[in-house]
């Protein structure tokens, strides 16, 4: 093995090790039973059926590896100005107290080698098609993401995100015809 590839190894390594000791303020680590967070507000299923849309998904809890997760499987269908499915949370303010502290969100996810979106909203969005957006991609193996809340951009709002003001997560299955299948087994806020 060359001694460059044994340092990034290393390096690699380093950095798996740093973020599983990140200080994570878990939004919701699936220990319930049900669709309930642990802050008790319950993830929701909405599709683009509000806007005429006739992609169709279901939410469902699952357990899959040992591992129980919410699952989000859906058909994604463009017809009618439609183009997304989403299961979202509204957070509490106690949940996002003193979230500026945070460096973003840690995901841990598995899914059908797709990729999805994370959208936030905040009280600065009032309008039903904005929202701050980043994409990853859900392999079919458990990865654990962090996505800083710079990789957000705004969509269809001129303001910066102002994570202060954070009110709902969603998991999003977004802007062309495919099948979702996501799996989410823990998310949290990361220092």
């Amino acid at each position: 093995m060359s001694r460059y590839l044994i340092t990034t190894l290393l390096f690699i390594s380093s950095i798996q090790t740093l973020m599983a000791n990140q200080d994570i303020k878990f939004i919701d680590d699936r220990s319930s039973s049900d669709l309930h967070s642990q802050s008790g507000d319950e993830w929701a299923l909405i599709t683009d059926g509000v806007m005429g849309g006739i992609s169709d998904g279901q939410l469902s809890i699952d357990n899959i590896n040992n591992r129980s997760c919410l699952r989000m499987t859906a058909d994604v269908k463009l017809e009618n100005n439609g183009g997304f499915v989403q299961v979202a949370l509204n957070l509490p303010k106690l949940t996002v107290k003193n979230i500026n502290k945070y460096t973003g969100l840690m995901l841990e996810v598995l899914g059908n080698n797709e990729q999805y979106n994370i959208h936030l909203r905040t009280h600065d969005t009032w309008l039903p098609w904005q929202s701050y957006r980043a994409t990853f991609e859900a392999s079919s193996e458990w990865n654990t993401l962090y996505i800083p809340f710079t990789e957000f951009q705004a969509y269809r709002i001129n303001k910066v995100l102002n994570i202060d003001k954070l009110k709902r997560i969603g998991l999003v299955a977004i802007g062309r015809r495919f099948s979702a299948d996501l799996c989410l087994g823990k998310i949290g806020l990361y220092k």
